[in-house]
């Protein structure tokens, strides 16, 4: 069960919209604050000029330190901002307690360890809704609708590629913090410590909270050709949550798949593997199938071993 007690009015089942849109406005609202904060950091810092951070967001910058200025951007601007705005949200708004407490109380080591294979397993899987979401086509009369989606993809892949091209073992460290520990710890807060708790108690329903926290999750990431599986991972990180009452599993499990990645495409770059981000290889429905295998289990065995020493009054 997810830790969130407040007495607040607004924060209450029958003013459930009003609070989505305060959520909403303070959210964007410390985004855009972050961002605009990042932004006068960098520029005197790398002495960008405006040209260069036009270029620099877009991926196509050629700077040397254009790299280390988006990332700082990026964390700033996203990871940091997410922890900023859930704990405005939270004790400012709702006037809640999140229960940190609880949180590293109910984390324990063997439900730890499993934890691993769950994200294993979902991995596996993710294999196949990657294949099958990233080689979607729309009828012919969607032609238009898909081509944009397709230009907003590549747009998106070039900024991926770009800000994880690392050049060097500090841009690579860089990366790890950023992509994933800071996103994983500002998501994490946000998402399924704030959102998901609040959209559980205004459906009533575990696991409807579960899966539009999840929508919502992959939603703001605009990325349709990856929308499936990143919404699996989210669905992943929710029950992780629901199941253990501690935030800690999620969060290390963003952490340990987002850096994951990272240190692929590094390790791709290098030449120490066969790995290209921008590749959507045919999937293999046995290695897929066993990971659904391997995650359904591992997520039953998980909810068994992990159940919370110290639980909190949820949200009203």
């Amino acid at each position: 069960m997810e830790i969130y007690k407040t007495q607040s009015t607004i924060a209450k089942k029958s003013n459930w919209l009003l609070s989505m849109v305060v959520t909403l406005l303070v959210t964007i609202g410390v985004l855009f604050l972050f961002q605009g904060l990042s932004l006068f950091l960098v520029v005197p810092l790398f002495e960008l000029s405006l040209e260069d951070v036009l270029q620099v967001a877009t991926g196509q910058s050629t700077n040397p330190n254009g790299r280390m200025a988006l990332l700082i951007i990026q964390g700033l601007g996203a990871g940091f901002a997410f922890i900023v705005a859930t704990l405005v949200i939270a004790k400012l708004v709702d006037k809640a307690d999140m229960g940190f407490k609880q949180h590293f109380a109910n984390f324990k080591f063997i439900p730890f360890l499993i934890m691993i294979f769950v994200i294993f397993g979902g991995m596996l899987f993710n294999t196949l809704l990657i294949d099958l979401n990233g080689n979607f086509q729309f009828p012919s009369f969607l032609a238009e609708f898909e081509q944009m989606l397709q230009q907003k993809e590549e747009e998106l892949m070039r900024l991926t590629k770009y800000l994880t091209d690392f050049d060097s073992v500090q841009e690579l460290l860089m990366g790890v913090l950023v992509i994933g520990i800071m996103a994983g710890l500002g998501e994490e807060l946000f998402f399924r410590g704030l959102l998901q708790p609040k959209l559980h108690s205004y459906t009533g329903n575990m696991h409807l909270g579960v899966w539009l926290t999840a929508f919502i999750f992959s939603a703001i990431h605009m990325q349709f050709y990856g929308f499936l599986p990143r919404m699996l991972l989210g669905a992943i990180f929710g029950y992780l949550y629901c199941y253990s009452g501690s935030l800690i599993y999620p969060i290390l499990a963003h952490i340990f798949n987002n850096t994951f990645t990272v240190v692929l495409v590094y390790l791709g770059k290098l030449g120490k593997i066969d790995f290209n981000i921008d590749e959507v290889d045919e999937a293999s429905w046995p290695v897929a199938l066993g990971g659904l295998v391997l995650l359904v289990i591992c997520l039953k065995l998980f909810s068994e071993k992990s159940k919370p020493n110290l639980t909190h009054e949820k949200l009203e």
